[in-house]
This record gives structure tokens, sequence and C-alpha cells, in this order.
């Protein structure tokens, strides 16, 4: 018989271990194992767990956390919630299974965007798994664990004493995105924020949501098709300059704080107003931007605590970016790249490689075009189908799939692409092209060693991070191509 805590179940938020330096939780972008070990934060768990009482985060992968660590979680709560992913469900479904076997009366659901896409078959994976909440789902996670009936609660699928899957009503948009309590304070409850680290952000960093949705129309882009929505839909300025501020008194070691909207900067005189009161507080911070944002709003974030910013360039060739929808022009991006740089502003810039419309020459293109404008940093990833995307109907109408596959069975990212004139292995092995091109060059290695200089904590970090991107490298060049998908 499942125990309240007042009106509430004993509620276990869980990011299932699985891969070793995995990162599919539900701040990650690309659910893979990155380069260097990176971990985002779970604020997709973390915001549901802030409304329910009494409830636990768990985080297995940067915690290095096992099977054997987690599963007697199941003895000491009656509902647990776990986050998946399409490259980890299968190992998450085994951990589900674990958890029931331990506790048999333990309720079991899962969240993401893998089972927003596909309830149904998310649920025929396993007896262990009660219902999935689709979409946007922290409340419809709160009402659950409040001991409603699955039957009661708009936005979930479950299974019934029958037997049968019952999908009930899509839960409405959240609109007033105020009503969301602050996730720093499950953080402070359950993390440790040092085991949370990305390469190009000062470490500690804390990084949440300001908003969700994003107006681009990326046709690869997972969240804003699946979960988040394709309307930007905010937090009010003081909101978030609040929990900033709660966020500081609670982390004083806290080097930068990052906003991880899709396009923070889709919204400019709301971006501006948030600088002025992080500018007021005298915090670190940076965000993810189109690379299209104006000089003047440029200069108002950096005199106000902007350090770095996160472009998504995604390629160097113009009709790669009109066949993805990606929203910018090439020279507008070069300009934009410029300005930034000349006020001081970091740019970390990603790529993907493999995108429709991709052939040898425009990966050289790309290649060139990162060169050219230069940012600090890049990230290098393969077009990822996941399912609920434009690209990933695209590509099952076309023919472009080589199978299910996203990630190799050490959690590594594969290209799940492959098209007549570019095989899916070409696609993988040119990102090790691409890195050693971009870093390997005198101007670029020249600015890491002045960057590590000016830091002993950044150098310290950054020789470490060296040997762990030489060793990717090195397994790149040497592993064989997939064979089997995931």
């Amino acid at each position: 018989m499942a125990v309240a805590i007042g009106p509430y179940l004993k509620t276990l938020f869980l990011h299932p271990p699985s891969f070793e330096g995995f990162d599919g939780g539900a701040g990650s972008r690309y659910q893979a194992r990155r380069e260097i070990r990176s971990f985002w934060y779970p604020t997709w768990l973390a915001q549901p767990a802030a409304l329910v009482p009494g409830s636990k985060l768990v985080d297995a992968p940067p915690d290095g956390l096992s099977l054997a660590d987690v599963r007697p979680l199941g003895r000491h709560h009656d509902l647990a919630v776990l986050h998946t992913s399409t490259p980890s469900f299968r190992v998450d479904v085994k951990v589900a299974e674990a958890l029931k076997e331990e506790n048999p009366a333990l309720r079991i659901g899962f969240v993401g965007a893998h089972v927003a896409v596909d309830p149904a078959g998310s649920l025929a994976a396993s007896p262990a798994i009660e219902f999935v909440a689709r979409n946007e789902f922290d409340f419809t996670i709160q009402e659950i664990a409040q001991g409603r009936p699955l039957s009661s609660v708009v936005g979930v699928s479950y299974r019934g004493e029958d037997g049968r899957i019952h999908h009930m009503p899509e839960r409405p948009t959240l609109e007033n995105m105020d009503e969301l309590p602050y996730v720093v304070d499950v953080y402070k409850r359950d993390l440790t924020i040092e085991h949370y680290a990305i390469g190009y952000l000062l470490h500690p960093y804390v990084s949440l949501y300001t908003g969700r949705g994003c107006r681009s129309k990326c046709t690869f882009c997972l969240w804003p098709q699946t979960v988040g929505g394709q309307r930007y839909r905010t937090r009010s300025v003081d909101h978030v300059v609040d929990e900033i501020a709660r966020a500081r008194r609670y982390f004083p070691q806290v080097r930068e704080f990052f906003f991880d909207d899709d396009t923070f900067t889709d919204d400019l005189p709301r971006a501006e107003a948030i600088a002025h009161g992080l500018g007021a507080l005298g915090v670190t911070w940076s965000c993810n931007a189109k690379a299209n944002v104006p000089h003047g709003t440029l200069k108002v974030l950096k005199d106000n605590g902007l350090r770095l910013l996160l472009v998504g360039y995604e390629s160097g060739d113009q009709q790669i970016l009109n066949n993805i929808k990606k929203g910018i022009r090439l020279d507008i991006a070069h300009r934009f790249t410029r300005e930034a740089k000349a006020l001081g502003i970091k740019i970390h810039g990603t790529f993907i490689l493999g995108l429709p419309g991709e052939t040898r020459e425009t990966i050289q293109n790309t290649i060139r075009f990162a060169c050219d404008i230069d940012p600090d940093t890049v990230q290098v990833s393969i077009a990822a189908p996941y399912r609920g995307t434009a690209l990933h109907r695209q590509a099952l109408e076309n023919g472009w799939l080589t199978g299910e596959a996203l990630v190799d069975a050490g959690g590594t990212q594969v290209s799940a692409l492959s098209y007549p004139h570019l095989s899916h292995t070409e696609i993988a092995r040119t990102t090790e092209e691409f890195y050693r091109r971009f870093y390997f060059r005198p101007r670029k290695m020249v600015a890491m060693v002045r960057e590590m200089a000016g830091d002993f904590k950044v150098m310290k970090r950054r020789l470490g991070e060296g040997v762990e991107f030489l060793q990717y490298l090195s397994k790149r060049r040497a592993e064989p191509a997939p064979t089997t998908p995931y």
C-alpha cells in the first residue's frame, strides 16, 4: 500500500545509470558520451521534483552511481519517475525492472522526449512501466504524486488493470511560467554541483531555464518539436533574477550561471532587462544565442556580466542552413561573431555534420567557415534523427536511416544517417578531421596556452581535458563502423 507524505507519495526522481560517462539527462541536447567528460544539470527532472514535497532527485551518471547503487532506492519510495532518452531507453527499462523487483509495489513512470513521441511503444517495452507522462510533464507528475487516479490525470498514458493502454487528453501548455518553483532549491537539497562540468563553462557552474520553447523551426532540434514547443514562453524578469540571487546564496563557490533556454536571445528586450538585473548582482553568466544578435544588445549583455554565448552555427554552407530551416544567413553570422568577439564575448560554436544535403564539399565548407570565424571553442556533433523531429520523418521518407542507432555500445554518438553520395562511416569519421584542423592550428594553440597561463584552475582542467580529447580522437580513428543499432 503506497504511503503518502501529507498528500504526496514518497517520490524518487531518477536519471538512471547507463553508459559510463553518458550525458543523457534532461538537460542534454545531444544524448551521448562527450569528447571530454561533461554533464548538464537534470533541470527537467528538478522542476517537477520542486513541485513534490519530500521527493528526492538522484542523478546517477555524474555521481558515478551504478545499478547496484540505485537499486535499493526502490525499497524506500512509493513512486519512481525516470527520465529516459532514445539512446539509453533499453538500459533505462532494465533499471526500472530492477527497481520493481526490489519493491513490487513501486509505481514507475517514464518522462522525456522519447516517451512523449511514442507512449504506447514505451509502455509495451516492459510491464514495469505503469505510465509515461507526455510533453510538458511538471504538473502531470505532481498530480500523480498526489495519489490521483491515472484516469483523472491529463497528459498521461498508462496501462490499466485490464492490461490495456489508455491515453488521457493532452495537458494544456503552461503559459504562466512563474507558476513553476525554483529548481535551485532541489539542486541544493539533492545535487553535488561540483560533479557538473562543461568544457567551455567556468567550474563550478549552475544552469537553469528562464523559458521554454523556441521560435526557430530547425528540423533536427529535439526539444522544441517534442516537449518545449515552438513558442518561447518565459518567466518574468524579476522571477529569474530572484532565483539567481538565491542561487548565489546557496552556492557561493559558483563561478558562472548558464541559461539553457533553446534561444535566450529570442526576446531581445527581455534579455537586456534580465542582464541589467544580473549586472546589479555582479554575477558572471552565459547563455544560448542565435547568430544574429545585434551589436547594441551584445554590448548591454556584455556590460552586465555576460561572458560567453553558445551559438548553434550548424553548417558553413548556406544551402544546408536553408535545408534545415535554420533561419540564419552566413554573412549575418560572420558579422555577429566579429562584433561579439570585438566586445570581448567568448563564443562556443556548435556544428553538425551529416545534415540533409551534406557532401564532402559542404563538410569542407563548414570546416573552413569555423576556422574563419574562429570561435573560442567548438563542438562537432553528428546529425541525429530523433523520433518526433522533422529530420526523422524526412529520413524515413528518403531511406536515409542506417538503423535506429544513435550511439555505439559505449554510448558515443555515431551516424544514423547515410546518403547515396556520403556514407554514415564517412560522416562519423570527419568529426575527427574537423576537430584536428580547428584546434591544431598554431593560432588556436597559442590562444589556448594564453588562456591557461592566466588561470591555474583553468590550466589544470584544460590539461586533463586535453588528454581526454586526444584519447577520443584516437578512438574515433581506430574504431570500426557500427554494425547493429542500439
